[in-house]
This record gives C-alpha cells, sequence and structure tokens, in this order.
C-alpha cells in the first residue's frame, strides 16, 4: 500500500528523476518566454521542485545569505546561468508574491500515446494574463434596432392629420 505516499516517480530511478527535474527547470527558467510543453505527469512534478527553489531567491538581506541560497539553489538546478537567471531576474519579477509562481496549462491528448499535454510557465512573464479584463468597462452592444424606438413617434403626427 501507498499510503501518504505523495511523491510521483515518473517511472525513473531516483537519479533520473533528479536529473529529468533538474534540467527541466533550467530549460523552463533560461527560455526566451519562460514556458516549456511536456506532460501533464512531469509538469506536476516540475511545480513542486521549482516553487520551493524560486522561493529561495526572496528574502535576502546580506551577500552571505545571498551566496549561501546561490549554491543551495546550483545544488539542485547544475547549470550557473539558471542560477543567474533565476537570482537576477525571476527573483525581482517573484519578489511581491506569496507563492503559486507556475502555472499549468492543459493542452490535450498527444497523438502518439494519448498522454495529456501541457504548458508550465512563470505566471508573472505571460504578458495576456497580466492585462486586466475590459469587458466591465466597455458598453453592451444589442442586436436590436433603434427603429422600433423612434416608429410610434413619427406615426403620431400622421394620426392626427387624418383626424381633421
Amino acid at each position: 500500500m501507498r499510503h501518504n505516499k505523495k511523491f510521483n516517480h515518473l517511472g525513473r530511478t531516483s537519479a533520473h528523476r533528479k536529473a529529468m527535474l533538474a534540467n527541466m527547470a533550467s530549460s523552463l527558467i533560461l527560455s526566451q518566454n519562460k514556458r516549456i510543453t511536456t506532460t501533464l505527469a512531469k509538469a506536476k512534478a516540475l511545480r513542486t521542485y521549482v516553487e520551493p527553489l524560486i522561493t529561495k531567491t526572496k528574502n535576502i538581506n546580506t551577500v552571505d545569505e545571498k551566496r549561501n541560497a546561490q549554491r543551495l539553489v546550483f545544488s539542485y538546478l547544475q547549470n550557473k546561468y539558471a542560477v543567474k537567471e533565476l537570482f537576477t531576474e525571476v527573483g525581482e519579477k517573484v519578489a511581491e508574491r506569496n507563492g503559486g509562481y507556475t502555472r499549468i496549462l492543459k493542452l490535450g491528448n498527444r497523438l502518439g500515446d494519448a498522454a495529456e499535454t501541457c504548458i508550465i510557465e512563470l505566471v508573472d512573464y505571460n504578458a495576456n494574463m497580466l492585462t486586466p479584463a475590459k469587458s466591465a468597462t466597455e458598453k453592451k452592444r444589442t442586436r436590436r434596432s433603434k427603429k422600433k424606438a423612434d416608429a410610434p413617434a413619427a406615426e403620431a403626427p400622421a394620426t392626427e392629420t387624418k383626424a381633421e
């Protein structure tokens, strides 16, 4: 029985799984628009892997704390360019956010093996989702014509002339 065992092993050995998650996290951080396409199971495993690393970039006051956090993150990622990008660009953007740094958008099933695919992305880098919806400020349009409202006013003088 697997009581209280919540970690998805993804059908891999622990070394293979750690290497795969480190590569996926580096790809997510180093990609141009901070998103990658993968399967849903891998994306959920990557979310639990990368969000604590992003949290480590916040609330750093001294140089020693920053150096220690960078060494700790490097032990997970094994990519100095990803660590630099994480602490300079990503860390500044998520400074005000209290968790929930990633978003998973489902795409559908893959043709070859029907695996559920999705996009995992960093939340603060999607410009389309950051803009507020303008539907509340715009006026609603109707398909009704305004001629019906004008028609009774036009008929009223015509009836008066017939009565004379």
